[in-house]
Parts: C-alpha cells; structure tokens; sequence
C-alpha cells in the first residue's frame, strides 16, 4: 500500500481515537494481512526476512503490543512457567527463584511462583492447577511422596525438579550436594578437633535434610559422633531445639540451614551459651546474611548456578528436546567465625 502516508500517520487514522494500537492497525500499516501480522509476532516462521521485518518496523513505529490472550489462544502457548517452592519465608528459595526468573525473562517467558507452605498437599495441588494453565512446571524442594510426583511428571513433558534426586520417575533435575558437602562440614569440624556433636535436623519430608543426614552418618567413620535432634527449616526451629540441643553438652551444633542456625545462635546467647567459645555452630545454603551474623556463620555453599541450570534443562524441553538429565552442583565449606578448636577441658570430658 503507497497512499503516501506513514505507518504512524496511518495507524493514527485507523485508530479513530483509540487508546490501543489493534493488530489490524499493523496489517495496514504494514501493506499485509491480519495472518501474516499474527505469524511474526507470534514467531511462528514461514514469513520472509523482508516482509517479517516490515512488520515488525510498522510494529516499532506504532507502538503496538500484542495481547496476551489472543497470542495463547493462537499458539496454544503461555510464554508463562510456574515454579512451586516449599517455603517462601526461607531466602535461599528467593536466590533461586531470581536466577530462574532472569533466564526465563531472557528468553520471552515469564515465571510464577507459589508457596506450599511445607504442606505436600497443597504442594501437589498448586503443581496440578499450574500444569492447566502455564508451559511448564518447576518444582524445587518438593515435599510431596513419589507417587503423586509420578503423576505430575506423567501429566506434563515440561518438568524440572530442583534440589531432589527421584530416579526412578525420570524427571530432569538439578540438585545440590547436599551429602558431600554435610560430610566435608562435619570433616571441618572433625579437623578442628571436635569428636562429639548434634544435628538440628530439617523439614520430615525434605530431601536435603534427608542427603544431610547421610553426610552425618557417614562422619562417624572418621571419629565424629553426631547426636539428632528434630527441628525444622525456620528460625523459629532452630530457636526451639537449641536447648535441647545444648542439654546433651556437645562441642558443636551442626544446624539443617543458616536459618536454624540463627534460631539456634539466638537461645545460645539467651542461655549465656558463647560461640564459639563454648560451642561451635555451623549452617548450610549461605544465605546473604550468613556473612553479617556475631559471629559470621561457618556454613556450606553450593546453590550458584542452580536457578540457570534449571531453566536450561526447561527451555530445552519447551523447545521440544526430551531430557533424562540429573546433575548434582559441588557444595563446599565456608569458614567463619562461628567455628572454632574447642577447649581443652570440654575435649578431656568426653
């Protein structure tokens, strides 16, 4: 079409006072039709570079945006993924979650997120009303027993897990090492010179806690005797097991997170409880905070790459590629000042 007037000036016209720019506005102003608009805009391919990129200019120049629901109807695609998590109260979900979400961004997806509450109930209904609506699923730390995974992961081909390794339901997953990096921990301690500890424990129904736990047992091959105590993975649980923990008189408190960990530092010094002077504590996951505690929390870190790595492993099953793949990303030991030698006279009462 050449009647001389720009695809702004055009679309102008054709607006007759409308306040949003339809694709009809486009088409005009493009010299196409409707079909041709809604293929490049969707992606969809099977337009020439050339007239493709006509569209787009008029597009630009008109300032006109897609609707969202026309686009899902016409594709039968969101451009949306949903990630469920167990605890939204804990930070290290949220590092997680943003890398995740940056990648996602990136590649024209958007993400929402919904908190189980440590609920597997609720947790498996959220993952169920999120495979009718969304792309695809992620689910990090889930909670809820292999069966009703099972069921998810044969409901969708878009399935990621985070921080839980279920191989005989062969879902693509990215975990950390929780058990060699508990195991190094304990090591840690071990090497400092201490022989008789406690474990706050996680969440019943959590896998980490669950691999944290090997690592614990494994420690006793080399000399170090850990004690269980359950808690939780909140504040609040590390708070209320501390006294427990500390009525059994161990030289160090190994705690299932940071977040127990701070519970647990707070009853210490309530209860007159020096770290590390009288007991050393340690964490997992070195949340953002873990550096700025009094003292700075000795803790385990792996989680750096784990939100990209989950959305590679979807982007390529959106795209159409099966995975099988499960990786576990190294952990390793942060030392700081919550760790400490303990003192000659609590090593000669053991």
């Amino acid at each position: 079409m050449t009647d001389g007037q720009s695809p702004r000036k055009r679309a102008q016209t054709s607006r007759a006072g409308s306040r949003r720019v339809n694709i009809q506005a486009v088409a005009d102003g493009a010299g196409v039709s409707i079909a041709t608009v809604s293929r490049v805009m969707s992606g969809k391919g099977g337009v020439s570079e050339p007239l493709a990129e006509r569209v787009r200019r008029a597009a630009a120049e008109l300032g006109y945006r897609p609707s969202f629901a026309a686009q899902s109807l016409a594709t039968g695609a969101t451009r949306m993924v949903g990630m469920v998590v167990p605890n939204l109260a804990n930070p290290y979900f949220y590092d997680v979650i943003k890398d995740v979400n940056v990648a996602a961004v990136a590649d024209g997806y958007q993400l929402a997120v919904a908190d189980a509450n440590e609920d597997p109930r609720a947790e498996t209904e959220l993952s169920e009303s999120f495979l009718h609506k969304l792309d695809g699923l992620l689910l990090m730390s889930p909670r809820m027993d292999v069966p009703a995974l099972r069921a998810i992961a044969q409901a969708t081909d878009h399935l990621v897990l985070l921080n839980r390794v279920v191989p005989e339901v062969g879902i693509p997953t990215i975990a950390i090492d929780s058990m060699s990096g508990m195991l190094e921990l304990c090591g840690h301690l071990h090497a400092l010179g201490h022989r008789r500890a406690v474990y706050l424990g996680g969440p019943e129904h959590s896998w980490s806690n669950t691999e944290r736990l090997r690592g614990i047992r494994q420690a006793g091959s080399f000399g170090l005797d850990v004690a269980e105590v359950s808690a939780g993975g909140t504040i609040a649980a590390g708070y209320d097991g501390a006294e427990k923990a500390w009525s059994t008189r161990p030289t160090a408190i190994i705690c299932h997170n940071d977040l127990v960990a701070f519970g647990a530092l707070t009853r210490l010094q309530e209860l007159g409880v020096r770290v590390p002077e009288d007991v050393s504590l340690t964490g997992f996951d070195d949340i953002p905070f873990a550096s700025y505690g009094s003292p700075a929390l000795t803790t385990v870190a792996g989680q750096s790459g784990v939100g990209a790595a989950a959305w590679g492993l979807m982007k390529r099953l959106l795209a159409g590629h099966p995975q099988n793949e499960i990786s576990l990303v190294p952990a390793h030991v942060v030392v700081r000042g919550s760790s400490a030698a303990p003192r000659a006279e609590l090593v000669a009462a053991e």
